[in-house]
């Protein structure tokens, strides 16, 4: 008599996959914490001084990691300029980031960052010289016009903060598109080096700008760091359990959270051009991912 083991593989990829799922959901929602303390923290302290205590917990988070494989990785990396410029956009992604939370509902600003996967398909055929159809063409389209809707173009509602926000969604979409062109650096080199440019910029402007710590903040900024890390970690172990074309929609739910902590805690209501808005960038920023990844199963876009 013979036993179909078939099945138990096919049991074992699901249960992973699952897996997989819920901690892309628990990393999402790591996210969304960290950008409810840093606002909550913002509104207190400078974006520099945040920064800089956040950077250094973070910091101090990443030092086995960085034992572990050794200090040559961090020196002997691959383009150094491409490096150096990804450094600068993440440094200025965070700090655009921080000041817009200041000044814009938690939804907003999020709507605004999610926004980076168009771009980053809008400027693919030019940097990337990858090959765009008029289905992605339209998609970017579309999630133009969500911006666009979002943003409420008016005296009242195009604030600076609001362009802020855009600008560093771009910033966002610099460090993706960089990102492809580095995947020979370890995640850990990269990590190190945009936590040694955001402490840099923070050190720089903090001293301009200091408000003496109270100790529960103090464990406030210091957990600010940690959570973000934890929050990497995760996401980066659920890419690992998972496809990325079943983990990497979960995203989105930044929004929903977003929407959830600034009604509870803030007070926030959205716009119904925000809402608006957001609909559009999540539903083209939805198509475009689920349209490369039929397209590298074809094997018609380089991976």
């Amino acid at each position: 008599m013979t036993v179909d083991t078939a099945p138990a593989p096919i049991a074992h990829a699901a249960g992973t996959a699952r897996a997989g799922v819920l901690i892309m959901l628990l990393g999402m929602l790591m996210f969304s914490l960290n950008d409810v303390m840093g606002k909550w923290l913002v509104a207190t302290y400078s974006v520099g001084q945040v920064v800089l205590i956040r950077s250094l917990a973070a910091a101090i988070l990443l030092a086995p990691f960085l034992w572990i494989n050794g200090p040559r990785k961090l020196i002997a990396i691959e383009r150094p300029g491409l490096q150096l410029a990804r450094v600068v956009a993440s440094t200025a992604e965070v700090f655009a980031f921080y000041f817009a939370v200041v000044y814009l509902p938690l939804a907003d600003v999020m709507t605004y960052w999610l926004a980076a996967p168009i771009y980053v398909a809008a400027v693919s055929p030019f940097v990337l010289k990858e090959h765009v159809g008029w289905r992605r063409w339209t998609a970017i389209a579309t999630g133009f016009a969500g911006v666009v809707i979002a943003l409420e173009p008016s005296s009242q509602a195009l604030t600076l903060p609001a362009l802020i926000s855009v600008l560093g969604s771009m910033f966002f979409a610099f460090m993706m598109i960089s990102g492809r062109s580095l995947r020979g650096t370890p995640d850990t080199t990269l990590a190190f080096w945009q936590i040694v440019g955001a402490a840099l910029a923070g050190l720089a402007w903090a001293p301009f700008d200091w408000t003496p710590l109270k100790p529960l903040d103090t464990a406030l900024l210091g957990l600010l760091g940690v959570v973000a890390m934890l929050a990497h970690v995760l996401v980066n172990r659920a890419l690992k359990l998972a496809e990325t074309a079943t983990v990497a929609p979960l995203q989105y739910t930044l929004l929903f959270w977003a929407i959830i902590f600034g009604w509870l805690i803030f007070g926030d209501t959205p716009r119904l051009s925000m809402v608006l808005g957001a609909g559009l960038i999540v539903a083209s920023g939805l198509f475009i991912f689920f349209r490369e990844q039929q397209l590298k199963r074809q094997g018609r876009l380089k991976v």
